[in-house]
């Protein structure tokens, strides 16, 4: 639809289930879902526009990618200790260490002049870790390449790093798509969510809908700032003095650095536009002159 030049917008689930109960026919079926996300799309304004596929989505594979690897090779190690310790309880692995290639490289002269069948598994896996951990390694090259270029802005905000760009560079797919900072908030899950009636005004609950890999990266962010890394310690300790807790203190920080991704996202976009439209500019043959 897309290709065809017809306007796409994103309707997201719980928009439709008004529809759905206030339907004749109950159940669901493919009629009855395409009735729904027809009468929420009419119902609601300014949803957020669906694009082409395009860098941003080669970045979301790649991070998907490499995620699913670090889940393997997690999986793969917990396996590996297991047999290690069957093998030789005193045998030590520093934690996080069968990520390093020294570490691999030095277990597996350990496990080499070792026999019976446990011993064998343990170096297949060592191998397998060896092979995962090369492939991660490479990811993460490629990816860091590739976000230097889309996002360099982004890369600027203190306490983000390579992976964190790229997830929130990925799952956004588009700054330009939102209408405000406020419609990414709530995109986000950093918005919090009004619970107040009445005359009881001002009270607000935790947002835990949203997206949760945007609102992980931008939790990552919030804590290495508040480890020094950026202005967010200054404004925690600014609110711990008002008597916020800590964790009330790192959501507001999340939601303001959620401002503060979503600025540089659309600063990142403008400047790729207009690099863009310079390129085409000259590629077009001027007319020669009679």
């Amino acid at each position: 639809m897309l290709s065809a030049g017809c306007a796409v917008v994103r309707v997201p689930t719980y928009l439709m289930a008004a529809s759905r109960r206030g339907g004749r026919k109950p159940g669901k079926s493919d009629p009855i879902d395409a009735l729904a996300v027809a009468h929420a799309a009419l119902r609601e304004p300014d949803l957020a526009v669906a694009q082409l596929d395009g860098p941003t989505r080669e970045v979301k594979l790649l991070v998907d990618y490499r995620h699913n690897l670090v889940e393997q090779r997690t999986e793969l190690i917990n396996r590996l200790r297991w047999h290690l310790h069957e093998i030789d309880p005193n045998l030590h692995v520093p934690a996080r260490g069968l990520r390093r290639y020294c570490v691999i490289d030095e277990l597996a002269r350990c496990l080499a002049g070792r026999d019976g069948l446990v011993a064998r598994i343990a170096r297949e896996l060592v191998a397998r870790c060896r092979e995962l951990t090369v492939q991660i390694n490479a990811l993460e090259r490629e990816l860091r390449d590739r976000v230097r270029v889309l996002a360099p802005t982004l890369l600027e905000v203190p306490g983000c790093g390579v992976l964190g760009a790229a997830v929130i560079l990925g799952e956004t797919a588009g700054a330009q798509r939102f209408r405000s900072k406020d419609a990414y908030a709530r995109f986000s899950g950093t918005a919090p969510i009004p619970v107040w009636s009445g005359s009881s005004s001002g009270k607000v609950r935790l947002n835990r809908g949203g997206n949760r890999t945007i609102n992980c990266a931008l939790h990552m962010i919030a804590i290495t700032q508040v480890r020094g890394i950026g202005p967010g310690k200054d404004y925690v300790d600014k609110l711990l003095a008002r008597g916020k807790t800590r964790k009330e203190a790192i959501r507001l920080l999340r939601r303001r650095l959620s401002d503060v991704v979503f600025r540089a996202l659309l600063a990142d976009e403008h400047r790729a536009a207009l690099a863009n439209r310079s390129a085409t500019t000259e590629s077009v043959p001027l007319p020669q002159a009679a």
